[in-house]
C-alpha cells in the first residue's frame, strides 16, 4: 500500500514536470531564447531547437502527461477498491481530481508562468530526450491528425505574411510601452524601434520640408550675392533656380563653392558647380528613400507631386530624425512649434506635423488624411474655420487662435483627460 502511494506521488510529480515544461516552453519569449542561444547559452540552444518543432513537443507532453495521469489514477483506484470496495472508485476519483488539478496542473503551471525562461532552460534537456524517444509515436499521431484535418478540409499549412510579422512586432512593442515603470531611456529605445517599423508606412510627403520653408538661391544673381546668401544660410546644400522659384536647375553644396572660390574668384559659374537635381514622388516610402539615398550616396532630394510640381525637400537627416528623434547642431534653427500653457493646453504652429506631436506626447491623432495639425483641422472641419472657432476631435479640443488668409497658423490644443471618452464632433 505504501509502495503504491509512493509510486502515485512520483507519477504526479512527473505530470507536474510535464505541465510546467509545456507552459514554460509555449509562453517563453522565443526571440529572447534565440538571442541567448546566439550568445552561447547551451541550454538556450536546446530550448530554441524545441521551439522550432512545437508540434512534436506538444505531442510528447500530451503523451507523457496522459500516460502518467492515467497510470496514477488506475493505481489509486485499485488501492481504494482494495480498502473500501466499490465505494473506493468515488474516493479515488475525488482524491485524484484534487491532486491532478492542484499538484499536477495549477501549481506547476503557475510557477512556470512566473519563471518561463528559467523553467524552459532547466527542462529543455529532458524534454529534448523525450521528444526523440517518442519520435515514432509522434510521427504516427501527426499523420493521423493531418488526415483527420484533411477529411474536414481544414488547411494544415502555416503561412505567415510579412505584414503579420510586422504587426506582431508592433504589438510586442506597444505592450512593452504600456509598462509605466520602465526607465525613460528604455522607453526612448522602444519608440525608436516603433519608428523603424513605420518606415514602410510613412511617405516622404509626410515628413518633407514644405516648399514655403525651403531656402533657395537664384542662379542668375551675381556671385558675391550668392556667396552672402550661402554664408548666412544654416544649410550646406541649397537648390538653385532660374527664371522662377519652381524651376530648380541644380543643388549647390557650400563646400564645393568654397573649394572653387579659392581658384576661380569672381569668375565662378555657380550653375556649373551644382549637382543635377534629384526629383522623387511624394508617395515614396521612407524605407524606399533611405535605400535610394544609400544606393546613390546622396543626402538631398526634391519632392514633387503627381503633376510634377515642387512640394518640398527631404534629406537623409529627416529620415534619421524619424527614427531617433530631433537632431540639432550648432547651425540648426530652433523652431518654437509647440508651447505648453499653464492650463495644460498647447499653443501649436499650424505647420507642426501630427507624427511629431504623437511621438512627443504619446497622442494618437490620426495622420492618414493630413500630415500637419492645421491640415488635420481642415480635413475634419470640412471648411476653413475663422479665428476663435473651436472644435472637438478625437477627444482633443482645438481652437483656432490665428488665421492668415486661408492658412491656420496658430492653434490651441487641449488634450483629453485620461478617463474622458474620445468623440469627434465640431462646434
Amino acid at each position: 500500500m505504501t509502495m503504491i502511494a509512493v509510486i502515485v506521488l512520483l507519477l504526479l510529480t512527473v505530470a507536474a514536470f510535464f505541465s510546467a515544461a509545456e507552459t514554460a516552453l509555449t509562453t517563453a519569449s522565443k526571440p529572447l531564447i534565440h538571442q541567448m542561444a546566439v550568445d552561447g547559452n547551451a541550454r538556450a540552444g536546446v530550448a530554441n531547437a524545441l521551439l522550432n518543432k512545437r508540434e512534436s513537443l506538444i505531442s510528447t507532453v500530451l503523451l507523457g502527461n496522459n500516460l502518467v495521469n492515467i497510470l496514477a489514477s488506475a493505481l489509486t483506484t485499485s488501492l481504494m477498491i482494495d480498502l473500501f470496495g466499490n465505494e473506493g472508485i468515488a474516493y479515488a476519483t475525488a482524491i485524484m481530481t484534487v491532486l491532478v488539478v492542484i499538484y499536477g496542473e495549477i501549481l506547476p503551471k503557475t510557477y512556470a508562468l512566473l519563471h518561463p525562461i528559467t523553467v524552459s532552460l532547466r527542462s529543455a534537456g529532458i524534454m529534448s530526450a523525450l521528444v526523440a524517444f517518442f519520435g515514432p509515436f509522434n510521427t504516427v499521431i501527426d499523420v493521423l491528425v493531418k488526415a483527420a484535418l484533411k477529411l474536414f478540409r481544414v488547411p494544415t499549412a502555416q503561412v505567415r505574411t510579412s505584414s503579420q510579422i510586422l504587426a506582431e512586432l508592433r504589438g510586442a512593442i506597444e505592450v512593452q510601452m504600456m509598462d509605466s515603470d520602465i526607465k525613460e531611456e528604455v522607453r526612448h529605445e522602444r519608440v525608436m524601434l516603433r519608428s523603424v517599423l513605420d518606415l514602410t508606412n510613412v511617405t516622404v510627403g509626410e515628413i518633407m520640408i514644405h516648399r514655403k520653408k525651403i531656402a533657395t538661391i537664384n542662379a542668375d544673381l551675381p556671385i558675391n550675392e550668392i556667396f552672402e546668401q550661402i554664408a548666412s544660410s544654416p544649410y550646406s546644400r541649397l537648390p538653385l533656380w532660374r527664371g522662377e522659384p519652381d524651376n530648380i536647375v541644380g543643388v549647390i553644396h557650400a563646400k564645393a563653392l568654397l573649394r572653387a572660390a579659392t581658384h576661380g574668384g569672381s569668375r565662378l559659374h555657380v550653375a556649373a558647380l551644382a549637382t543635377k537635381p534629384w526629383f522623387i514622388p511624394d508617395t515614396t516610402t521612407l524605407l524606399e528613400q533611405l535605400n535610394a539615398f544609400r544606393a546613390r550616396r546622396e543626402h538631398f532630394a526634391l519632392v514633387v507631386d503627381e503633376y510634377g510640381t515642387l512640394q518640398g525637400i527631404v534629406t537623409l537627416e529627416d529620415i534619421i530624425e524619424e527614427i531617433v528623434g530631433d537632431i540639432r547642431d550648432e547651425h540648426d534653427i530652433p523652431v518654437a512649434g509647440v508651447r505648453r500653457q499653464t492650463d495644460d493646453s498647447y499653443l501649436i504652429d499650424g505647420s507642426v506635423t501630427l507624427r511629431d506631436l504623437n511621438r512627443e506626447f504619446d497622442w494618437h491623432l490620426p495622420d492618414d488624411k493630413a500630415s500637419t495639425i492645421a491640415g488635420f483641422v481642415l480635413h475634419e472641419a470640412r471648411t476653413i474655420p475663422d479665428s476663435g472657432q473651436e472644435f472637438l476631435f478625437e477627444g482633443f479640443r482645438i481652437q483656432v487662435v490665428r488665421r492668415t488668409r486661408n492658412q491656420l497658423t496658430l492653434l490651441r490644443l487641449t488634450p483629453p483627460k485620461p478617463d474622458s471618452p474620445a468623440v469627434a464632433v465640431t462646434g
